[in-house]
């Protein structure tokens, strides 16, 4: 006579004995050099938040420790929230299937692994998509919403809001008659790594402060692969002062690197403005500008904001 609880234990064996349905995606560690690979699926235009950048996601691949997955034509990135570094998380896949697809995809994956299925900087496009496809909790993102300009405004500064700016940049040539603004050429980088190592931090900096202090370095070594237009300021008095980086996608600049030495009047405003009046020379189709987060920085946030943003585009955590 076979007992409950032999039968419960003869059930529990047969289901371990079953084999497991293999799942479609199998993710992989991203790294440097496969920049080259994702480039034609990040250059796809889904939205216009940094994170779907090639900068927005190999500058930053060690902190949200970045996996990723080919499948179909469509590239899948799995991180960990942009607010908790201990939460696994997903990207919006990018590519050539549909969001039903996608997500359906990752729900088998979340079930063969046993974790909680969440997107994070997930644009605001898609969320009503991602709550109809059965999402249980949307939370907005309050320190990493994208700062949106209009080029021509950041590249002519023209217009009553933008004076003080005008201001700055006019001391700026006053103060330094015989400036120079050129193009970041590889002969360039030696000396503006020198110029940016020579930068100290302040204390009151937050931690991210210090990854990206290393991601810029990072860039700047192997410049090649990322790909990046960049600029570089000096004075005859100081050398280098401020140098930049940024790429184009689509109609929108993403400015993912700016630095300047703080103690040399306008030089922040100079480049920031010949900057975007080189790249819409160079791109004629570029209307906005996007110069991403301020990560909660106050000081960031001023600067930013001060600088009157067309839009703050939104993200969020969006959860299954």
């Amino acid at each position: 006579m076979i007992t409950l609880r032999q039968s419960a234990a003869a059930t529990q064996t047969a289901l371990k004995a079953r084999p497991k349905k293999e799942c479609s995606l199998s993710f992989k560690p991203l790294r440097i050099a496969d920049i080259d690979t994702l480039r034609p699926l990040l250059a796809q235009t889904c939205c216009r938040t940094c994170d779907f950048t090639v900068g927005g996601t190999f500058m930053w691949l060690e902190y949200f420790d970045y996996s990723y997955c080919i499948f179909n034509d469509t590239l899948f990135i799995k991180g960990v929230t942009e607010d908790d570094v201990s939460r696994p998380a997903f990207s919006i896949p990018v590519g050539k299937m549909g969001l039903e697809e996608s997500v359906a995809l990752l729900r088998e994956y979340c079930a063969a692994t046993g974790c909680r299925l969440i997107f994070s900087a997930v644009p605001e496009a898609f969320v009503a998509p991602l709550k109809a496809l059965g999402a249980s909790s949307v939370q907005q993102l309050a320190d990493w919403s994208d700062y949106l300009y209009e080029a021509s405004a950041l590249a002519t500064l023209s217009g009553k809001k933008l004076g003080k700016k005008r201001n700055h940049v006019n001391r700026f040539e006053a103060e330094n008659p015989g400036y120079t603004f050129e193009p970041l050429t590889p002969e360039l980088i030696p000396a503006v790594k020198e110029f940016f190592l020579a930068r100290h931090l302040p204390l009151s900096k937050p931690a991210l402060a210090d990854i990206e202090r290393e991601q810029v370095m990072q860039v700047l070594s192997t410049l090649g692969l990322f790909g990046f237009e960049g600029a570089v300021l000096s004075t005859p008095a100081n050398g280098i002062v401020a140098f930049t980086l940024g790429e184009v996608k689509g109609d929108t600049l993403f400015v993912h690197i700016e630095k300047m030495d703080h103690e040399v009047n306008g030089a922040g405003e100079t480049i920031n403005k010949l900057f975007a009046e080189m790249m819409t020379g160079r791109h004629p189709g570029l209307i906005y500008i996007n110069r991403e987060e301020d990560v909660g920085d106050p000081g960031l946030r001023h600067a930013k904001e001060s600088y009157h943003p067309a839009e703050l585009l939104a993200k969020y955590n969006v959860i299954f």
